[in-house]
């Protein structure tokens, strides 16, 4: 992997990153006391299953490049059934393995290198073994949403809207997605938008909401340490951080004096960005007026802390 950063004002390059992450032969060494046997010098492959460590059928040669007979063939095609099944007997391994297929294309679509693809496998690994897919939550959204983590951890940025536009599902569910994972996988991972209380009071002057500089500095302000609150709760944790920052900012009229919003225009705001609901604006800011409530007893000391 070789990465540039480059001066945008000048072209000068500033800094270079050449890091080797292929497999080295240690890694692949026999496990015995006196690293005595075979060793497996195979690349692993992150976005397979079993990491690529299994047995190829080759179906129209032998080990000498022979064609196989038709009896052969079908020897042969009967074994690679039967261990397609020994090794993702679990419906799950099989789902996962269709969702490291997603993450795949998508970084062929996206022109996303190797190692950013195994970021996103080990987020996807991680959301199954917490056992995130279900109900809403698709294997697809997963896999849109750790595609998006892998992102925002390199410098091969791309937008929500550019990796929904190849995911199997919506740009609100891909955020909503990222934000379950890097919430509920115990991984450590950075918010997909860290401006997401500036877009939703951005969205209430757009849709027509008159607020004076005053008003919205402290609505950004008390919105911002809600939703820092939301995200290490976490409130919402698969709903889309714009989503929980529309509740944050509803939040904050209530916690602050003087009443200057209602959901409608809350909703406005946000789905200037993204699609939401009423009830979900309703709900997380209700449970982020009563943990502002429990940490700070009135709504004076929320407002007055700094």
């Amino acid at each position: 992997m070789a990465v540039e950063w480059v001066c945008e004002r000048c072209g000068l390059v500033v800094r270079v990153e050449d890091v080797d992450l292929k497999p080295t032969l240690q890694a692949h060494a026999p496990t015995t006391s006196g690293r005595i046997g075979e060793w497996a010098v195979e690349p692993v492959d992150h976005l397979r299953v079993d990491k690529g460590l299994v047995t190829t059928f080759f179906l129209g040669s032998d080990g000498k490049g022979n064609s196989l007979s038709p009896t052969q063939r079908s020897r042969m095609g009967r074994l690679k059934a039967r261990h397609k099944r020994f090794t993702m007997a679990d419906k799950r391994d099989q789902r996962l393995n269709e969702g490291f297929h997603d993450i795949r294309l998508l970084g062929a679509n996206l022109g996303l290198p190797d190692h950013v693809l195994g970021d996103a496998a080990r987020y996807l690994k991680a959301a199954s073994d917490a056992w995130l897919p279900g109900g809403r939550m698709a294997w697809e959204s997963l896999a849109g949403g750790a595609v998006l983590l892998a992102c925002r951890e390199t410098s091969f940025e791309r937008t929500p809207a550019e990796v929904a536009e190849y995911t199997k599902t919506d740009e609100e569910r891909v955020c909503a997605a990222a934000r379950k994972i890097r919430s509920e996988a115990g991984l450590e991972a950075p918010v997909v938008r860290e401006r997401a209380v500036d877009l939703v009071v951005e969205g209430l002057e757009q849709v027509g909401v008159e607020l004076t500089l005053r008003q919205a500095l402290e609505l950004v302000r008390v919105a911002d340490g809600l939703l820092d609150v939301a995200d290490a709760v976490p409130v919402g944790p698969g709903t889309s951080r714009m989503t929980v920052a529309g509740a944050a900012v509803y939040a904050a009229d209530r916690l602050t004096e003087g009443k200057w919003l209602i959901q409608d225009e809350v909703v406005a705001a946000v789905e200037v960005t993204l699609p939401t609901s009423k009830g979900r604006i309703a709900t997380y800011a209700r449970e982020l007026v009563a943990i502002a409530e429990r940490e700070r007893p009135t709504a004076a000391q929320m407002v007055q802390a700094d």
